[in-house]
């Protein structure tokens, strides 16, 4: 399967250009093999993407900006279907591929079924992943509870000297004459 990534090298959008350069660059990042297809320099390759995008993907003018993503024939998404499958860590599924072994994306046989749009469904995914995430909080909370405990068990409080000679310091760079006596500070 060839993950199909369709671009204009010669946009004069700065928005298009760095769209194109996040979906190329995490998935070059990521060693997932893909195409570019230039849809500025290939009239075919312009054609076949305008025609391939469904319906309810195309904007009002009908005319669907790159980046658009395919796994071959099947669509897949634009960018904000890209950007929204990498924040919640189901890139693979977006693109239709098996994720590899170590990592956290869990594939069922309910993500692959296609829906409507091309997308994948991740509600499985969402249940796993926020089991995960509780897990996790409640981890992290019972350590920093436990750091918290270590933190203020270790910090040792200046003496009452210690505590003086910055008082002092403060009210004599302050040019304030005072001048204290055992119960506290008297000012003149």
């Amino acid at each position: 399967m060839v993950i199909k990534v369709f671009v204009a090298t010669s946009s004069g959008s700065t928005a298009i250009k760095k769209k194109q350069q996040e979906v190329v660059g995490f998935l070059e990042a990521n060693k997932i093999d893909f195409k570019q297809m230039d849809i500025a320099g290939d009239e075919d390759n312009r054609k076949w993407m305008r025609e391939n995008v469904p319906g309810e993907k195309k904007p009002q003018n009908g005319i669907p900006l790159p980046p658009q993503i395919f796994n071959e024939e099947q669509y897949c998404g634009d960018f904000e279907s890209f950007f929204s499958a990498k924040e919640e860590n189901i890139i693979y599924s977006f693109l239709g591929l098996a994720p590899p072994p170590g990592t956290k994306e869990v594939k069922t046989a309910e993500e692959t079924s296609n829906l409507p749009n091309g997308e994948v469904s991740g509600e499985e995914h969402k249940v796993v992943e926020e089991t995960e995430k509780s897990e996790v909080t409640e981890e992290n909370e019972a350590h920093t509870e436990d750091n918290v405990d270590a933190v203020a068990n270790s910090i040792e409080l200046p003496s009452e000297e210690q505590q003086r000679w910055h008082v002092d310091k403060y009210v004599k760079d302050c040019e304030i004459l005072r001048y204290y006596d055992n119960e506290g500070y008297i000012s003149t």
